[in-house]
């Protein structure tokens, strides 16, 4: 994994799609000396600018709302139901997350809904051009270029393919994970031998794994101010993003 921690972007970026090919063509030789196999590369070959992945991250307008708006805006009080609906169903497994990782099954549901409504939309950019698109671009370069990584390897690995389809900004399945993190924290909720994101068990249980990874203490409070919201900021950077997953999973697990 160490390399995935260093920033990998030193191609030339570029503002527009211009140079997006020459870009392509000198990050594939960061990507082979990261250890990207031939199927990761010829993905990336094949990866297309991606003009609506530029736009959105030029206009996270939702982000910016209060905490009150937000939560309305992007569904709170359904996902509180549907998620108790969930749970309701199928106690046995989130208490066998919660189990094996410690994560209360309130925060996952929330996590789960609020990134594709529990699955009904997991996006519809292909990953790999979203990610390299997000790499190439200047603004934010360094951040994205371990994801473009991840998300080469995990072509390598047949966990996605070039067409996969997933958030704009190259999250994947059930709970958008950025590829580098789902190549690091993917585990096999399911038990048939391979990581699936679009796998709705593979994809909860990989997140929790990923909560308890960056620190989550089993049984400790997760509202802000407690203990475990420094780990739901980890999942999101955005502070009204963290308040409304730490206020929805505790009125599901209530």
């Amino acid at each position: 994994m160490a390399a995935l921690a260093s920033p990998l972007a030193a191609a030339q970026c570029g503002n527009n799609s211009g140079g997006f090919n020459t870009w392509k063509a000198a990050f594939a030789k960061e990507a082979a000396a990261a250890g990207v196999g031939q199927r990761g590369l010829n993905a990336l070959a094949d990866a297309q600018y991606a003009s609506r992945t530029i736009a959105a991250d030029r206009n996270q307008k939702s982000f910016k709302y209060t905490l009150d708006k937000f939560m309305q805006v992007r569904g709170a009080d359904t996902i509180v139901a549907q998620g108790r609906k969930r749970k309701a169903r199928n106690p046995a497994f989130y208490q066998s997350l919660e189990a094996r990782f410690g994560v209360p099954a309130g925060v996952i549901i929330a996590i789960h809904g609020m990134e594709t409504a529990f699955g009904g939309f997991m996006g519809d950019s292909a990953v790999v051009s979203a990610i390299t698109t997000l790499t190439y671009d200047c603004r934010r370069s360094d951040f994205f270029a371990p994801h473009a990584i991840g998300a080469l390897k995990l072509v390598d690995q047949g966990a996605i393919n070039g067409a996969t389809k997933g958030a704009k900004h190259g999250e994947l399945g059930h709970t958008q994970f950025l590829p580098g993190n789902a190549l690091r924290y993917g585990v096999d909720g399911n038990g048939d031998g391979r990581v699936d994101f679009y796998n709705q068990t593979d994809a909860l249980a990989s997140t929790a794994n990923f909560l308890r990874q960056k620190g989550w203490q089993p049984g400790a409070g997760y509202q802000e101010g407690q203990t475990n919201f420094s780990v739901i900021q980890q999942w999101n950077a955005a502070g009204v993003y963290q308040k409304a997953i730490a206020i929805m999973a505790s009125r599901i697990d209530g």
